[in-house]
């Protein structure tokens, strides 16, 4: 199944026509479904197209004074949750659980840190997945990766991983149940309907033909992405002449942008310029996951870019993504010491350069899963004992309050 750029068609010229329409709905995508012109797609996109925004301008504005906070160094952000969000996971009893693990921990790093922090999960949008491959084999069967459940199932099957747009309306219902709860929760907290740290939504904005149909127009006339209030560029469609960046550089939330090894200071600066050209504090976030063995010698040259480029930007450590390994039984896995080791080494090189290190940015499960080494899970040996993810390897809750406590 090959990538394919899925924002070219008629279909997705429609939105354009309801003033919403820009670069992005032209220019090459990497990582998008192979749709095979399925039937559906313009319905899909239209139906979307429709559907209230699932966060609103006001929770927008907020979130971006709480960043620029932290891009002063006032604040700390979590951004936490699953690798790849589950369909059957968005009842209120999992929202429940995956709040209560994201509000622990932030309390942990807010009593470690003493200072506030502002708590964003990964979730509410988080279904689908860039893969470095587009086939797996599974128990001796090559079949299509596994793109999250925005777009197939998870079962191995060629006509399981058939791409279905049909599943974009299910995403979004989804995704609409969890925005609710999580303003229910924020209103609980007695902060307000747009008001205090959280806990907001985030998910890589990977799934064109999702995102633009989503894309509103304030009566400001500004531009609002309506499907989470934090959407990020992963370390694969960062492209500065891609249809990811236009549409994320087009809207007026505040974003961020993985930032992998193998991105050199300029083509950060050049990023950092397309995304920020204001240089508004509580724009932009920049997530450094290069593993543990690189961050030491790549972050200093892009930091000192950045901070020539004026970019007041918030510093986050992925320390998850650039250390993923694989088990002898074949399972990838993540060595908790090596999390840390990288988590470390991110806050050395910002404070060596005067800049805050803003949080954290992890792939954490609301169970006691046991896809990674360290902490309670003893060995390799153990990690199929829970191992439940639909894609990458997440700590468990005592691990990630193990990490924090290691790194603050």
């Amino acid at each position: 199944m090959p990538d394919t750029p899925a924002v070219t068609t008629e279909a997705a010229r429609a939105p354009a026509e309801r003033g919403t329409g820009g670069p992005w709905l032209w220019l090459p995508a990497q990582q998008q479904p192979a749709w095979s012109g399925h039937g559906d797609l313009g319905w899909v996109r239209d139906r979307l197209s429709e559907i209230p925004p699932l966060v609103a301008a006001d929770e927008i504005d907020t979130l971006t004074a709480d960043l620029a906070r932290a891009a002063a160094g006032g604040a700390r952000i979590l951004q936490a949750g699953d690798c790849a969000e589950d369909l059957r996971e968005c009842t209120p009893a999992h929202i429940r659980a995956k709040t209560s693990v994201l509000a622990g921990l932030g309390g942990h790093l807010r009593r470690l840190s003493g200072q506030p922090v502002v708590e964003v999960g990964r979730i509410g949008g988080q279904f689908g997945k860039p893969r470095s491959s587009p086939v797996e084999t599974v128990d001796g069967v090559e079949v299509p990766a596994f793109r999250g459940h925005i777009v197939h199932s998870e079962t191995p099957t060629p006509e399981a991983r058939r791409p279905d747009p049909l599943r974009m309306l299910r995403v979004h219902a989804a995704s609409a149940a969890v925005a609710d709860r999580l303003r229910r929760e924020r209103v609980r907290r007695g902060r307000g309907r747009s008001a205090g740290p959280g806990p907001w939504t985030s998910h890589e904005a990977l799934v064109l033909d999702y995102e633009a149909p989503l894309v509103r127009r304030e009566a400001d006339g500004r531009l609002l992405l309506g499907s989470t209030h934090l959407p990020w560029l992963g370390d694969r469609t960062r492209g500065l002449n891609a249809a990811h960046l236009a549409l994320l550089g087009a809207v007026a939330n505040p974003v961020g942008c993985k930032i992998g090894p193998a991105a050199t200071p300029e083509d950060v600066a050049r990023l950092c310029a397309r995304l920020d050209p204001d240089r508004a504090p509580g724009r932009l976030v920049l997530i450094v996951r290069m593993g543990r063995a690189r961050v030491a010698e790549h972050l200093p040259g892009i930091v000192q870019a950045v901070r020539r480029g004026g970019h007041p930007v918030v510093w986050l450590s992925d320390p998850m993504h650039g250390n993923t390994v694989h088990a002898p039984d074949g399972r990838k896995t993540r060595h908790l010491d090596d999390l840390v080791a990288e988590a470390r080494a991110f806050q050395s090189v910002l404070r060596r350069h005067r800049q805050h290190p803003g949080g954290f940015h992890l792939e954490v499960a609301a169970s006691d899963v046991t896809e990674c080494v360290g902490g309670t899970v003893g060995g390799t040996a153990a990690i199929g004992r829970r191992y439940t993810t639909l894609c990458d390897p997440r700590l468990n809750p005592e691990q990630a309050h193990e990490l924090l406590a290691a790194c603050v």
